[in-house]
């Protein structure tokens, strides 16, 4: 049977693939456009299989919003390259998969994998996933993570940073909704997106995880004896000089600069300051009971909590460079007559906590030559 250009066509813009391809899918079915879309589509798993042990670091996290804004959803689809992952049927599939997540309630990848495909409920997101390995990415394609918040009390703000490399969603429960209050949103998304916060305030760290922030403070603390309040510090030193613990060069070295302490550890060896760490260390018990040693902790416990919790945090776009995200939510809710309150933070950086793997080009080419040759 003759293939029509027409048919050629038709067949592209239906799924994607190559002119080639699909004149070999319409030969091979004799014509029938199902069977052929089908072909295609076995032959787009083929591919994906082929790929599916390529290392897929790079892509987007991207943001997607219902309409009256109470609900949104955050996906990281990763794939291959950078050129890739900045190439528009790359772009238009995530802001697909993004869209599916947000009306899914698929709990994991998995799940939502085996869904309907949102553009064509004749497929799976699972068989999406192979066409755009197989037909039009042609390269590997992992849906990494997605997570989706809803609020009917208020809003959720979504804002997608550099391009794609960030997405956030931030929970807002609020009784007042304007124009002034959503560019509040979107300014502590930015500022989520910028600083990265591990929590949202100190109540929501636990007990436990406050305690072992502290105790890795005081080891610190311990461990840089530079840094020890000058009590502690001058007792160590003692300690050090009359139990000959330091060698001769280094006491003499303190003899000769121990009316300025502050250059002091400048001239010491390495030695020195490391003997001073381990008597501080075996002291822990003793020094922790200090109040000038606690003051040191607790001030640098509580400079952790303005970095690591938002509402702690330097508002970015702080005009005095002092407010912090709290204080610029309060004003922004006294000015509007309203209650604030952010509930949850997401927050998606693409590729974060993966490795990525250095790729041998030639020695790849070079395989795929010697396959192609037989050998």
């Amino acid at each position: 049977m003759a293939i029509t250009a027409k048919q050629v066509k038709d067949l592209r813009e239906m799924t994607g693939a190559g002119m080639m391809d699909c004149k070999k899918a319409l030969t091979e079915t004799d014509g029938d456009m199902d069977k052929a879309v089908e072909f295609l589509r076995e032959k787009g798993l083929a591919g994906a299989q082929k790929k599916a042990g390529r290392t897929a670091i790079e892509g987007l996290s991207i943001t997607a919003l219902s309409a009256d804004g109470k609900k949104a959803a955050v996906v990281e689809v990763n794939t291959e390259t950078d050129f890739a992952a900045g190439s528009d049927p790359f772009k238009e599939f995530v802001n697909n998969v993004a869209a599916q997540v947000l009306d899914s309630t698929a709990a994991d990848v998995d799940a939502l994998l085996a869904e309907k495909w949102i553009k064509d409920p004749s497929e799976t997101v699972a068989d999406e996933v192979a066409i755009q390995v197989g037909q039009k990415i042609r390269e590997n394609i992992k849906i990494r993570r997605f997570a989706r918040v809803e609020e009917q009390n208020g809003f959720v703000a979504a804002y997608v940073h550099a391009g794609g490399k960030i997405g956030v969603l931030v929970d807002f429960e609020t009784d007042v909704v304007n124009d002034a209050v959503n560019e509040m949103g979107k300014n502590v998304a930015m500022q989520v997106a910028a600083m990265n916060p591990m929590y949202i305030s100190q109540d929501n760290i636990s007990d436990e995880e406050k305690a072992h922030l502290r105790s890795l403070t005081v080891d610190s603390a311990l461990n840089d004896p530079a840094s020890l309040p000058k009590p502690i510090l001058n007792k160590l030193i003692d300690q050090a000089v009359s139990g000959k613990i330091w060698s001769d060069e280094d006491i003499a070295i303190y003899e000769e600069k121990k009316s300025n302490m502050n250059f002091l550890f400048n001239f010491l060896s390495k030695e020195a300051a490391a003997q001073l760490a381990e008597l501080a260390i075996k002291a822990k018990a003793e020094i922790s009971e200090e109040k000038v040693f606690s003051g040191l902790v607790q001030g640098r416990v509580s400079k952790q909590y303005k970095d690591i919790c938002l509402l702690d945090q330097i508002y970015v776009k702080a005009e005095d460079g002092k407010q912090s995200v709290q204080k610029y939510i309060e004003e922004v809710a006294k000015a509007n007559g309203a209650k604030i309150n952010v509930k949850a933070i997401v927050r998606f950086e693409t590729g974060e906590g993966m490795e990525k793997q250095e790729e041998d080009y030639a020695a790849e080419v070079a395989k795929a030559v010697s396959e192609a040759q037989g050998k």
